[in-house]
């Protein structure tokens, strides 16, 4: 992390893996610019940058590594590209301000965690190609109203929606054989 208040970042074009811990703590940092060239977010990368409110990822980033936003408290709204296939465990955990995020078309999983305490987020299109969502993946989405789970997913994990104590509406299609210990345990308003 940057122990001087950088505000503003631009990464070269030859760049192709933005590592792991690479901006973590860097608490001014309000905009990062990053190139085409790059694939690869890493583990905390991202993290705990508490200025930051919005990132463009490119279409050229193919994985988001566990933990990579996690924290981070003033991000607002994130597009993920369909160049995106993996996104891991906790990504953007604890990033209470999150209000708006586009999923890429092609990943399989909602991972662990992924959206835990995302308190902020209201609703979520979860694209066609899910088919689990994962332990406590929105454990604590305290605002989080309305979901329709796509006809693919099979499992849905212990404590998927615990405490999502606004939850009004879930489509839980026919595909899903059986669902996790306490998923919607303290969702008093379905």
């Amino acid at each position: 992390s940057f122990s001087y208040p950088v505000k503003s970042i631009v990464i070269h074009a030859g760049v192709t893996d933005i590592g792991d811990y690479a901006f973590y703590k860097s608490s001014k940092l309000v905009s990062v610019e990053i190139p085409d060239t790059v694939t690869s977010i890493g583990t905390y990368a991202f993290g705990s940058c508490d200025s930051l409110v919005t990132l463009e990822i490119p279409d050229s980033v193919t994985s988001i590594a566990n933990h990579a936003f996690s924290g981070s408290k003033s991000l607002e709204s994130l597009v993920i590209p369909d160049s995106v296939t993996a996104i891991g465990e906790d990504a953007f955990s604890h990033c209470t301000s999150l209000t708006n995020i586009k999923l890429p078309a092609n990943i399989t999983a909602i991972s662990k965690q992924m959206f835990r305490e995302c308190n902020s987020l209201t609703s979520i299109d979860l694209p066609d190609s899910i088919t689990r969502i994962d332990v406590h993946a929105f454990a604590y989405c305290t605002s989080l109203t309305n979901l329709d789970i796509p006809d693919n997913v099979t499992s849905i994990g212990n404590f998927a929606f615990i405490n999502c104590s606004n939850l009004k509406s879930i489509s839980i299609p026919a595909s899903v054989p059986s669902i996790g210990d306490y998923a919607f345990s303290s969702c008093n308003a379905l």
